[in-house]
C-alpha cells in the first residue's frame, strides 16, 4: 500500500515510525530535565530510550536490507551501551 502515492506503507513502516518515536521522546525527556534544573543534562532515561529505538531499528533495517542504515545503527547502539555502562559504574 502507498501513502500519498509515494511512500510505501506496511507493518515495517509503522514499526520504523514507532522506533523513531523513541528518539523523539529521548529528546523531549532531555529537554524537560534540562529546563527543570536550568542547565543542560542527559538523564539516564535519555540513553535507555535511544537504545530501545536503535534496537527496534535493527529489526527494521534488517527487513529493509539497508547496509548504510545498519552500520550507523550498530555504531549508535555501541555508544548508547557504553554510556549506560559508565552511568551504572558511577552509581556504584
Amino acid at each position: 500500500m502507498y501513502l500519498f502515492n509515494f511512500f510505501y506503507f506496511d507493518f515495517w513502516t509503522v514499526w520504523g515510525l514507532v522506533a523513531q518515536s523513541f528518539f523523539f521522546f529521548s529528546l523531549a525527556v532531555q529537554w524537560y530535565e534540562s529546563e527543570k534544573i536550568k542547565r543542560s543534562v542527559l538523564p539516564q532515561s535519555f540513553w535507555w530510550l535511544r537504545l530501545a529505538g536503535s534496537l527496534m531499528l535493527i529489526a527494521y533495517v534488517i527487513r529493509r536490507r539497508d547496509l548504510v542504515f545498519m552500520v550507523a545503527t550498530v555504531l549508535q547502539i555501541a555508544i548508547y551501551l557504553r554510556n549506560i555502562v559508565l552511568i551504572k559504574r558511577n552509581e556504584s
